[in-house]
């Protein structure tokens, strides 16, 4: 039980997460990138999906940029045979990503950045079994932490970070 309290305090909750401190920092990005419009951010859901919100970044010259969206779950996968009978239950720890982004800037210095969702349901699960199918249990699905980032092309590191760290 206490276990289970520890995990159930290092879970991302429901609700919606800007960018982390550090975030618009000028040297990981081109010219004098700022928001034109638009506010980045990423709602997770009570599902445990996630959705991040499009914006526009000005100031970036013609540098395209990559958008990545990652998260880390945790939960418990019932297996069922073909009869339908649970023959199998374990925890697994999984990851869902969504497909990387290129957001190109198309005019007058701006970048066009379309919104992106990731799911813990797009991720694939395993049983030992490769005839049985695996599922999440009811009320086990943890999102341990996620990351969505925008960095720029010929520079390490990212403009715009958003975790499970800064809640708005």
């Amino acid at each position: 039980m206490a276990v289970s309290a520890g995990v159930a305090l290092a879970a991302v909750s429901p609700g919606t997460y800007g960018p982390d401190p550090g975030s618009f920092n000028p040297a990981n990005a081109p010219g004098s990138s700022h928001l034109v419009s638009g506010s980045p951010s990423c709602t997770v859901n009570t599902d445990r999906s996630i959705d991040c919100t499009g914006y526009v970044l000005g100031g970036v010259g013609h540098t395209n940029a990559t958008v990545s969206l990652t998260a880390n779950y945790s939960a418990t996968i019932n297996c069922t045979n073909h009869g339908g009978n649970l023959v199998e239950t374990h925890t697994a720890k999984f990851q869902a990503d969504s497909p990387p982004i290129t957001a190109r800037s198309t005019r007058n210095g701006q970048l066009t950045v379309p919104p992106d969702s990731t799911s813990p349901f797009s991720a694939p699960q395993v049983c030992p079994n490769p005839n049985w199918t695996p599922s999440i249990a009811p009320g086990t699905l943890v999102l341990n932490s996620f990351s969505y980032t925008l960095t720029f092309e010929g520079f390490g590191s990212a403009y715009i970070t958003i975790s499970g760290l800064n809640p708005i």
